[in-house]
């Protein structure tokens, strides 16, 4: 695979675009912050913090962290504190992309959207089997 020539979306200069969608650079500072907050939440004392501490104690930003745990970099099933947010309502998870809620609320919709189509496609079949009546003119048949 040839990568292409890009700017980074980070810092703006110029690198080939390939594995990465950042410079070597930026990558590197990534990597810097990434290291930085399992370094803090791996400590004993620290496996309880939520996201919130761990951006306070770290200096990284909420959204890289949750970056780091929808990648599966950080693998919140021993960190029973950490999480983040529905992509929908934003409450605290730490499975998947939805909460419950919303996720029930969206297999709900979807449900109905399904029912409504049945009922339309067999209301559709009564129209197209509907028996045509047809009229005599002639009078021996109308006594």
């Amino acid at each position: 695979m040839v990568g292409s020539l890009s700017n980074c979306p980070v810092c703006g200069s110029l690198f080939v675009k390939g594995i990465r969608s950042v410079c070597q650079d930026c990558h590197q500072a990534v990597e810097e912050r990434f290291e930085k907050v399992y370094t803090f939440i791996r400590r004993r004392e620290n496996r309880t913090a939520t996201i919130e501490e761990t951006e306070e104690a770290t200096g990284v930003a909420k959204d890289e962290i949750v970056q780091f745990i929808r990648q599966g970099r950080i693998q919140i099933a021993q960190f029973p504190n950490l999480g983040y947010p529905c992509e929908k309502c934003g409450t605290f998870i730490r499975e998947g992309r939805l909460c419950n809620d919303c996720g029930h609320e969206i297999r709900s919709s979807l449900s109905q959207l399904d029912r409504n189509k049945a009922f339309e496609n067999r209301k559709a079949e009564r129209e197209k089997k509907k028996i045509q009546t047809y009229h005599s003119l002639n009078e021996r048949f109308r006594k």
